[in-house]
């Protein structure tokens, strides 16, 4: 009796490019290809608003515009904080409160869990700001939003948020500590207690 022939399996070998392949070669020239100027390397820059004094934005002024987050409305509730009055203490000033359409996304899919959350911040003295891009995250979408435009407070108390914030100069970040609203990054507050 014969011996059968074995067929390989299709995709049970793996396959791999030849280094001296044709499509290799010109991701390498790409990644080579470097603007220069008489010679010499030319480095991006990004441009900062000269608003900036040091790591303060000057640009800010009353009446304040803040991005509040979700966990910030719920950090408030757990607090017995009320929102309005307690940005008015904190800053000394008048404030304008403002709120994504993702963040109340967020909330909405939150449940009914955070219904009182979410009724805060359905109050009509909060400002909404439409989003037209995909997706509901909101941590990405505030900080989109203060990179185009550095003329909000961000009020939250998200960790990964903060450090994401903190790396755009000029942008005051409002968090709870101590059950009162304390800012970062803003010069004119002697109110806000100190850590």
């Amino acid at each position: 009796m014969p011996k059968q022939r074995k067929t390989r399996k299709f995709a049970a070998h793996k396959r791999m490019l030849n280094p001296k392949d044709d499509r290799l070669k010109s991701r390498k020239e790409k990644k080579q290809k470097t603007k220069t100027y008489e010679g010499k390397q030319i480095k991006e820059v990004q441009k900062i608003p000269s608003d900036l004094f040091f790591k303060y934005n000057a640009a800010l002024g009353p009446p304040y515009h803040i991005l509040v987050d979700t966990n910030f409305i719920n950090f408030a509730i757990q607090n017995k904080l009320d929102l309005f009055t307690s940005f008015m203490d904190c800053l000394l000033a008048k404030c304008i409160p403002m709120i994504t359409d993702c963040v109340m996304a967020e909330l909405e899919k939150l449940g009914p869990k955070y219904r009182v959350a979410l009724r805060i911040a359905k109050d009509p003295r909060f400002e909404r700001l439409p989003c037209q891009h995909k997706g509901t995250y909101a941590d990405d979408c505030l900080v989109n939003r203060i990179n185009q435009h550095r003329c909000y407070i961000v009020a939250t108390c998200d960790k990964d948020l903060k450090r994401r914030i903190r790396k755009i100069p000029g942008v005051p970040i409002m968090y709870i500590a101590q059950r009162r609203f304390s800012i970062e990054r803003f010069p004119d507050v002697n109110n806000a207690p100190k850590n």
